[in-house]
């Protein structure tokens, strides 16, 4: 527990100090976000915000693990910790660097360009499919010396659904999916000041306790695994709470700067990497099919605008007045503010159930 609140507090210090610095890094470079002229004429205000502010949690998080991993191997948890990083960090980080350097190319392009097109659809479509794929060949082809891989070739819920083995092929076109459908939900959702920032913060937080607990009752652990019937087959799931715990906290640091009005915007930096940090986080836990309900604000801001899309190009005709959702609210009146706050609501009720669900299913076979 301990170095799970480490890296907490490292990645919560260099977000929060280190956030102001990219504030005024970006301002100088003149990495100001363009903003449509067909938008919000609300969000014409934010033109020039300075943006790519996405970096500084995911650096933030990655020295924050560092730190947290030394501190483990410290403690009496040692006995089951390795030296170097596991390759469950190595896969999960690498997924949030690269999936966030395909956001970062995005928005180099837009302030480069000095418009808000960046990377085509297609273009970023196909570099999250890269990103996504080569965790999963990491994470499914690569076992530890137990032969256990990070991932694994059944659908999850709770746990692996025993019935519903894909195969290594399969399995990693179901990563690919989960990984770029959670990395595009954030990046729609991430439209209003502290709105997706705020979001992933319980996103995170609810997958940094399903690790902990997994870790808790793990099958690998002598004092539990051997005297317990259930136990959880994962992989490292002490190093998951750690990764994603110094990514919430990260997010709260960087929220700080983030909240209306927005001194920095994350940009599809921290959007892409932070979505395809979750999608992972899912994959490693075991709860691919869990993720729809605890990333629900997420789903259900995805699927208005598949609704949409759909509607418009089959009929001619619009379900909302404008997607992403929040958008919609805002033609309707709602203040900025209570839009976000109100998101947080739904966010944290989803998490709420999700987390329900989770340990629901713990007490329906231990209770």
């Amino acid at each position: 527990m301990r170095a799970v609140i480490v890296a907490a507090a490292v990645a919560f210090i260099i977000s929060l100090f280190g956030t102001p610095v990219a504030i005024r890094v970006f301002t100088a470079l003149k990495a100001g976000q363009p903003i449509r002229s067909i938008g919000l004429a609300s969000n014409q205000g934010k033109k020039g915000t300075p943006t790519m502010g996405g970096v500084v949690f995911i650096v933030a998080t990655v020295f924050a693990y560092v730190a947290g991993h030394i501190a483990l191997t410290t403690l009496p948890e040692r006995q089951i910790a390795q030296e170097g990083p596991t390759m469950t960090a190595l896969v999960l980080l690498g997924l949030f660097v690269f999936c966030g350097a395909v956001g970062f190319f995005d928005d180099f392009l837009k302030v480069r360009q000095r418009n808000s097109d960046g990377l085509s659809a297609k273009g970023k479509l196909l570099g999250q499919a890269i990103v996504s794929a080569g965790f999963g060949i990491a994470a499914l082809y690569v076992p530890s010396t137990n032969g256990q891989t990070v991932a694994s070739e059944h659908i999850s819920l709770i746990r692996d659904i025993s019935w519903l083995d894909v195969g290594k092929v399969g399995a990693v076109m179901v990563i690919v999916f989960v990984v770029t459908a959670m990395s595009n939900g954030v990046n729609l959702t991430d439209g209003l000041d502290g709105l997706a920032t705020g979001a992933s913060i319980l996103v995170l937080g609810a997958y940094a306790l399903i690790g902990f607990w997994q870790y808790r009752h793990w099958c690998a652990d002598d004092a539990y695994g051997r005297v317990n019937d259930y136990c959880y087959q994962v992989r490292d799931p002490l190093e998951i709470a750690i990764i994603a715990a110094a990514a919430a906290a990260a997010c709260v640091g960087f929220l700080w700067w983030n909240t209306s009005p927005a001194r920095i915007f994350m940009g599809d930096v921290g959007a892409l990497g932070l979505g395809g940090l979750i999608g992972g986080l899912a994959v490693v836990t075991r709860t691919t099919l869990l993720s729809i309900m605890i990333g629900g604000l997420f789903v259900i801001i995805t699927t208005t605008w598949v609704i949409q899309i759909v509607s418009f190009r089959t009929t001619g005709r619009r379900v909302f007045r404008m997607v992403p959702l929040h958008h919609h609210f805002e033609l309707a009146g709602w203040s900025e503010v209570n839009i976000v706050v109100r998101f947080w609501i739904v966010a944290g009720v989803c998490v709420a159930v999700g987390l329900g669900l989770f340990y629901s299913d713990f007490l329906a076979v231990v209770g």
